[in-house]
């Protein structure tokens, strides 16, 4: 793709739609080149020189898919590689340059609104860790480059299109985070192989004390592992198998309410009961009278 960039604005519906993007762009910065390039004229509040810095009152994601360089912020100083995700946060001073001797190429996005609020307030990104280590990841090129070329073309409602990838791009960059956590270790496969087992014993009790000195781990690392793994704890990954399998079975077989919480393996029906309207928000009986 061409070097490009693009200033966005934003309607009423997009505001309320709840994430918009404000500018996108790539740029491949030769070696040797001052930066940013005097000749792309980006407007006053987005540009700046090295002695400065700037302060922005948007958020950027930048993935930086060649040479290399240096981010510093209200945090730190640090080191920008091939592979790396970079993000800035709104009303964080920062700068960020290639090597003279590397040039980069740079692809980006800018965004604002509530949603994007609720991601960046959450545990998944932190403004003292700006840089994420991606490598050079296919899934992340095809998502900027398909928002790029929706907000080239700038078609019909491109802003909530373009912002439901930008969602996709962000939960690809935390399942990788993710990821790098778990490839190459034993937790991976231990964690991986009790999922199956659940999954194959959903209406069984599961010691899971009992199946991590099995697998020779102390059961806090387990549990904490398995819930960096699957979000939840493996307590709640079993209970949440039981009520994809209770709706199933309300669904699409003519037991009774009580056969199948014996098959799932509760206590009792009024357990059952109380703990699928918690999970679902309705009882199993008015479950199974709205089924066409």
């Amino acid at each position: 793709m061409k070097d490009f960039f693009k200033y966005l604005t934003a309607g009423q519906d997009d505001l309320r739609w709840g994430m918009y993007l404000t500018v996108a762009g790539k740029a491949e910065i030769p070696a040797g080149r001052d930066y940013p390039l005097a000749e792309h004229g980006h407007p006053a509040g987005y540009n700046f020189d090295w002695t400065k810095g700037r302060v922005l009152n948007e958020y950027q994601l930048h993935y930086f898919t060649g040479g290399s360089g240096l981010l510093e912020n209200s945090f730190g100083r640090f080191r920008i590689v091939p592979g790396t995700i970079m993000i800035t946060y709104p009303g964080v001073w920062h700068r960020f340059r290639p090597l003279k001797r590397t040039g980069w190429v740079e692809n980006y996005i800018g965004f604002q609104g509530e949603l994007a609020d609720n991601f960046f307030s959450g545990p998944w990104f932190s403004k003292e860790k700006p840089l994420i280590r991606c490598d050079i990841r296919e899934e992340l090129i095809d998502s900027y480059y398909k928002i790029f070329h929706l907000v080239q073309e700038e078609i019909p409602h491109f802003q909530f299109i373009s912002s439901g990838m930008l969602i996709k791009l962000l939960g690809y960059i935390v399942s990788m985070q993710t990821q790098q956590v778990f490839i190459g270790k034993h937790i991976h496969s231990v964690v991986e192989e009790v999922r199956f087992m659940l999954r194959q014993n959903i209406g069984k009790a599961v010691d899971f004390q009992q199946v991590a000195a099995e697998h020779n781990i102390g059961y806090s690392y387990f549990r904490r592992m398995f819930k960096k793994y699957t979000g939840i704890s493996p307590g709640q990954y079993h209970l949440q198998l039981k009520i994809l399998r209770a709706k199933e079975l309300l669904l699409s077989s003519d037991l009774t309410v009580k056969e199948i919480s014996y098959e799932l393996g509760f206590q009792s029906i009024y357990y059952f009961s109380r703990v699928f309207r918690d999970k679902t928000g309705k009882s199993p009986t008015e479950l199974r009278k709205n089924r066409s």
